[in-house]
Order: C-alpha cells, then structure tokens, then sequence
C-alpha cells in the first residue's frame, strides 16, 4: 500500500510530531508498505500522487482541529483517525466539556475566562488554567489562589484567546486509549516532580508510566467506561485517547479528548495497545485499515 504520512506541521507541537511521524513510517515501511513523509503547509497541501490513504501523525492546531481533515476530505483522501466535526469538537475543551455534560461523563467543574477578568466569584483555589484550544499541556498554568492568578491568565492568554479556568482534580492521573470503540488497558502517568505539564511530558526520565494501572477491577472499568463515553460524546472514530483524573475515592473525572495522541514506541497510545497484546507495527497497520472503511 502506498501511504503519505503528514509530520511536523504550523503547531507549537512540531517536534513532537515530527518523531511520531518518522517513528509511524519506520514501522510502515517495515511492513512492506511504501511511505511518503510529508511537512504539510496549511493552504498548500499536497499529497502524492498514487497515495491510497493518509497516516496523519500531526498534533495541535491544525492536525487535531480539523483544519487537515478538511483539506483531506477536499482531496478526496482517506485519513487515520476522527473525522472533521469530532476533531473540532475534541480540540476545543469549551466544547468537549459540554458534549460531555450531556451525555452525562463526568468532568470537572469549569468557567471560561476572558481577558483581563478578576477571579471569578464562588471560586476557591487551587484551579487551572487551560488555553481553550491548544495540546499537550501547552500553556497550562497551575493557580493555587487570587494572589496568582493575574499572572497566569496572562500567561495562558500568550496561547490563544480563550481561556478556561477548572478545578484543579486531586488524585491519580491516568489516560486511556480508545481503539474500535473499545477501551484499552488503562496508563497510570506519574510524575516525578511537580504535575504532568508540558516539561515533564516530553523530558526523558521525568515521568513514569504503569499499564495496565494497578487499581480494583472496579474502579478500572469506571475509568474505562468515562473515557469510552467522552470519545463516543465528540463523535469520535477509530481511535484517540481520554485523559482521566481519579479521585481518591476512585471516581473517574475526564480532562480531555486527544483525537492525534503522540505514535512513537514509548508514547502513551503505543503502550496500552502493547498491554491489549498489539505490538507498535500492528497499531500502525491496523489504524491504515481502519482508515480505508472510510468514504471518501
């Protein structure tokens, strides 16, 4: 099969992207399949001629808002992954949050801020502070009361123009990759230091990761069942992966949906899928034909 894999793009997360688009072609052409690496330009896509579908190994604005799913469908080009709508919807945490409410996932408590707003009133610390439409932790700011948070809000403006403001959840961090509509084993993420913001997410030795997670059968299908419910609330398709929050008493809390998380080897989405019995070249392999049941 001829494949075009599309790394690298306009977002804050380029490099990020860029190894897991090198690692996807990797794994491909190891497969037998012939890849194209492509650093596509919003406005300007191309695709190779002779492409039979897409691997979209892009993160952030414009891989995971549903810009590139446009320009693909426009093309008449099957793709990996959720399709327009659902990508939009999961990439804007607004919008997540209420799909979620009403299909009854939980969530945490939440309010948007606009610029230059004081703290809102009926709130204590801490919070979070969270660019409406960004990923992977970019511009995530942690407040632990009024006294910070001038600051910080001005600091997550830096990263769009919308901001929300969320309770800050205390508890395990986990996350847990959907394929094919079913829940994979659930990702214990803990770090060594401090949160898991963008740092310790993306610095070697800085975070550790247990899969399956060691939690009573119980509370593992409750977080397996919020994050299936939060993927099938934005519509999603084929495959993301649910952020959870886990509270002491074991109720799970959804943060967000990533529809493109991050696809080299040691990446969160790789690791559960390892932990179902799915090695990297077979996630791959199966994401490509899980692509082309799709219409054009």
């Amino acid at each position: 099969m001829t494949v075009t894999v599309l790394m690298g793009g306009p977002s804050a997360e380029r490099e990020v992207s860029l190894r897991s688009g090198a690692a996807v072609a990797q794994a491909l052409r190891a497969r037998g399949h012939r890849v194209h690496e492509i650093d596509p330009v919003p406005g300007r896509l191309e695709i190779p001629s002779g492409t039979e579908v897409v691997f979209l190994a892009l993160h952030g604005t414009y891989g995971e808002d549903g810009g590139v799913q446009a320009g693909l469908e426009a093309l008449g080009m099957r793709y990996t992954g959720c399709g327009v709508e659902a990508s939009r919807v999961a990439f804007d945490k607004g919008l997540t949050k209420d799909r979620c409410r009403e299909a009854g996932v939980p969530v945490a408590r939440s309010v948007m801020i606009p610029a230059q707003c004081a703290w809102p009133e009926g709130w204590t610390g801490p919070v979070v502070l969270k660019p409406v439409r960004q990923g992977s932790s970019v511009g995530l700011q942690f407040v632990e009361g009024p006294e910070d948070f001038g600051a910080a809000l001005e600091s997550a403006l830096g990263h769009g123009s919308e901001v929300m403001m969320e309770e800050r959840i205390v508890g395990r961090e986990t996350t847990v990759g959907i394929l094919e509509d079913r829940a994979l084993p659930v990702v214990e993420v803990r770090p060594k230091r401090g949160s898991y913001d963008y740092a310790n997410k993306y610095t070697a030795g800085a975070t550790e990761y247990f899969c399956p997670a060691d939690f009573p059968e119980a509370v593992t299908e409750g977080i397996q069942a919020a994050a299936l419910g939060a993927f099938r609330a934005v519509g999603g398709r084929d495959y993301a992966r649910v952020d959870v929050m886990v509270r002491g008493d074991g109720s799970p809390v959804v943060l967000e949906v990533n529809t493109l998380p991050g696809m080299t080897e040691t990446s969160l989405m790789p690791k559960a899928a390892a932990a179902a019995g799915m090695d990297f070249g077979m996630l791959c392999e199966r994401l490509l034909e899980l692509a082309l049941r799709h219409r054009c």
